[in-house]
């Protein structure tokens, strides 16, 4: 064993003892004050039967505790989540604020949705006022270093202090929109610089993986988390096990955007986004789940967007990056909330940099109607710093695809969610002044989903 190790580890369990004393002492006291706190904060206290420690050794020792809201009834509800939720940081394009009035929300749960890093700019600690596209990463050594410096940001720090993080990716992790082993540049070698990025990623991040799951050329991340009975979480990876993208401009790869009748790969039936295994292991657990709030925490946006009007059978004009370049593997994932019959899904998006608020229906290409039901809604957030088009573009977004009901891409922000058995409630947080890192907020819009009836309500 190294010295730093035998010290590490000594220290370790003089804190340990220490703090097993304190807990002696002061045990009345905090748990009553968290008990009190949880109360008036609207929820049951959660730790209900306690914490233990024992089995003490040299260098470890188990810490137990059980979840339990109400000790005579397992099944007990949650009666409330405040959920945070954001995505797309680029160092380069601004301040940290949003997470700085995250953390001030204290909300129960913190969920990214991608981007956390951007593989390019200069390894600087401030950020700066005019973005330089330099230092792209492609080692092992080049990642850690950017998560380095994305790290050292107070503001970070305190939104991971603040509430545990349920995280994944999307494609800047690793290189822009790359799609299972091939990037922009068909690199031959890519393989190797996306096990370095998601080595970098596993190194960096509050992330669960088994050792079995630890191969970093490889790197399972999609997960389950349950939070009690009150709501399901499914988080997804859309990048790894993905078909190559649709019609790709000649001589590379990565994302365009194309009209659909002039791109017939976009509707073959065997392309998928997240892999026949995951799209399996989502089936299930939503088959299986009793949760009141089924959550797809995913990449991007899932609701039909057009950047063009849609007038006949045929017509469209899509991003092949999204949702809109796998429209079949969309379908059955939509056939899947349908079959399933999971109680209020609730899809939670980031990726493109804007706030909207949408409905999802069997059928996403025509409109709800008694034959095509709203079967789950959709809340996408902002950037925390990306920058997105201009809002009168998203404007007509809105204005031609009829799933979309809100949008706004000229702020960014984050989102903050209140679930409860009754309700789920969106505030889109939009800060005045990105580049400054004590800007104020406020909320942009607000939406509610009541209970068995899916599809956004403007509050």
């Amino acid at each position: 064993m190294d010295h730093d190790r035998r010290i590490f580890l000594a220290t370790t369990g003089r804190l340990t003892a220490i703090g097993a004393a304190a807990l002696t002492s002061a045990s009345t006291t905090a748990l009553a004050q968290n008990r009190v706190a949880a109360r008036e904060g609207g929820n049951a206290y959660p730790f209900s039967l306690g914490v233990a420690s024992g089995s003490p050794l040299p260098d470890a020792v188990i810490i137990w505790t059980r979840i339990l809201f109400d000790p005579l009834n397992a099944a007990a509800m949650p009666k409330a989540l405040k959920l945070a939720v954001a995505s797309c940081q680029h160092w380069e394009f601004g301040s940290y604020a949003a997470h700085r009035h995250i953390a001030a929300a204290a909300p129960d749960l913190v969920a990214f949705l991608g981007d956390y890093i951007y593989e390019w700019g200069p390894y600087q600690l401030q950020h700066p006022k005019t973005a330089v596209r330099v230092s792209e990463s492609f080692t092992l050594a080049d990642y850690r270093a950017r998560y380095a410096q994305y790290k050292t940001d107070r503001d970070l720090q305190a939104a991971h202090q603040a509430a545990p993080w349920i995280v994944t990716w999307d494609d800047h992790e690793v290189a822009n929109d790359y799609g299972n082993e091939r990037d922009e540049r068909l690199d031959p070698r890519f393989l190797q610089r996306r096990a370095a990025a998601y080595q970098a990623f596993y190194e960096h991040m509050p992330l669960r993986v088994t050792s079995a799951g630890r191969d970093f050329a490889h790197l399972r991340i999609y997960q389950r988390y349950d939070w009690g009975r009150l709501a399901r979480f499914h988080v997804l990876d859309d990048r790894q096990y993905r078909a190559n993208h649709a019609c790709p401009p000649a001589g590379r790869g990565g994302s365009s955007s194309v009209l659909k009748r002039a791109c017939p790969t976009l509707m073959e039936p065997g392309r998928s986004m997240l892999g026949q295994q995951q799209e399996q292991w989502l089936a299930q657990g939503l088959s299986s789940s009793k949760a009141r709030w089924n959550i797809l925490a995913q990449q991007t946006l899932m609701a039909q967007n057009s950047q063009v009007p849609i007038n006949k059978e045929g017509d469209g004009r899509f991003w092949t990056d999204g949702w809109d370049g796998y429209p079949m593997a969309r379908q059955r994932l939509l056939d899947t909330l349908h079959t399933s019959r999971a109680a209020n899904p609730l899809v939670l998006s980031g990726d493109v940099h804007s706030f909207f608020a949408c409905e999802l229906t069997r059928n996403p290409a025509r409109p709800r109607a008694a034959a095509n039901p709203v079967l789950a809604t959709e809340f996408c957030g902002t950037s925390v710093t990306s920058p997105s088009r201009s809002q009168s573009r998203t404007e007509q977004y809105v204005s031609m695809n009829h799933g979309i009901k809100y949008g706004r891409s000229d702020k960014r922000g984050y989102m903050l969610l209140t679930i409860t058995p009754d309700t789920a409630s969106a505030d889109f947080l939009a800060l005045d002044n990105v580049h400054d890192n004590t800007s104020a907020i406020e909320r942009a819009a607000r939406f509610v989903v009541r209970n068995g009836r899916p599809g956004p309500d403007r509050a």
